[in-house]
């Protein structure tokens, strides 16, 4: 076999065909599920970030003079603040969810949480991180993922949402929140479903009329919904 003199030592290795990637799994409606017990991720914590873009440009009026735009550009801009959140089900048949609305940062299980938030970024600068403990998986039935619009109107497309989800092994998982439905302030992103043997991530990207208990009522969780705040 002739030896190529001209490639460079450690010169990384062309793409390969088809762009596919090694590195990230992007889930689409045309290919929505991925396995993580088929790619070796299902040991350690699965981290899910949430980023979003908290103050999106004001487009420029069409018509009105220079000082029309001028004004309109001095305005002050609404921030859209995102609320990463889960609910959660357990094998056991306990029930919850994880959220910043009534300081619910981690599961109610007992022990050691298996679901937890680290924090409430209100200012879209370093996103939010959800984390699952998959190191006990047959402990887990589903986590659903979602994001809420706590403050701001409800403007997805402004926010340009995307979820990436960080396994201690294998390629990133992405999930873009590419389709838009302004009267909707939640959106069910993806659920992480245990069956006992494997462990998936489903693509929703839906979008849901309401809050928390309209969550819940679309998707079948059963739990008994009261206010919560910040």
């Amino acid at each position: 076999m002739a030896i190529d003199y001209s490639k460079k030592a450690n010169e990384p290795e062309p793409p390969r065909p088809g762009g596919v990637s090694l590195s990230k799994v992007t889930l689409t409606k045309s290919a929505p599920k991925v396995s993580l017990s088929k790619t070796g991720a299902t040991g350690g914590t699965l981290r899910v970030h949430l980023a979003w873009n908290a103050r999106p440009a004001a487009a420029a009026p069409a018509s009105g003079g220079f000082f029309s735009k001028l004004k309109a550009a001095a305005a002050p801009q609404s921030g859209i603040d995102l609320d990463l959140g889960a609910l959660y089900e357990f094998t056991d048949g306990s029930k919850g969810v994880v959220q910043a609305l009534g300081n619910a940062f981690r599961d109610r299980g007992a022990g050691d949480p298996l679901v937890w938030l680290d924090g409430d970024d209100r200012t879209g600068g370093g996103g939010e991180n959800l984390f699952v403990d998959l190191r006990d998986a047959a402990r887990l039935k589903r986590v659903l993922v979602f994001a809420f619009i706590y403050e701001g109107v409800p403007n997805w497309a402004a926010a340009d949402g995307v979820v990436t989800l960080h396994p201690v092994s294998g390629p990133e998982i992405e999930v873009r929140l590419d389709e838009h439905d302004d009267r909707s302030p939640m959106c069910a992103i993806a659920q992480i479903v245990s069956d006992g043997r494997e462990v998936s991530v489903q693509r929703e990207v839906r979008y849901v009329q309401g809050g928390q208990q309209a969550l819940d009522e679309a998707f079948g969780w059963g739990m008994k919904w009261r206010t919560g705040r910040k």
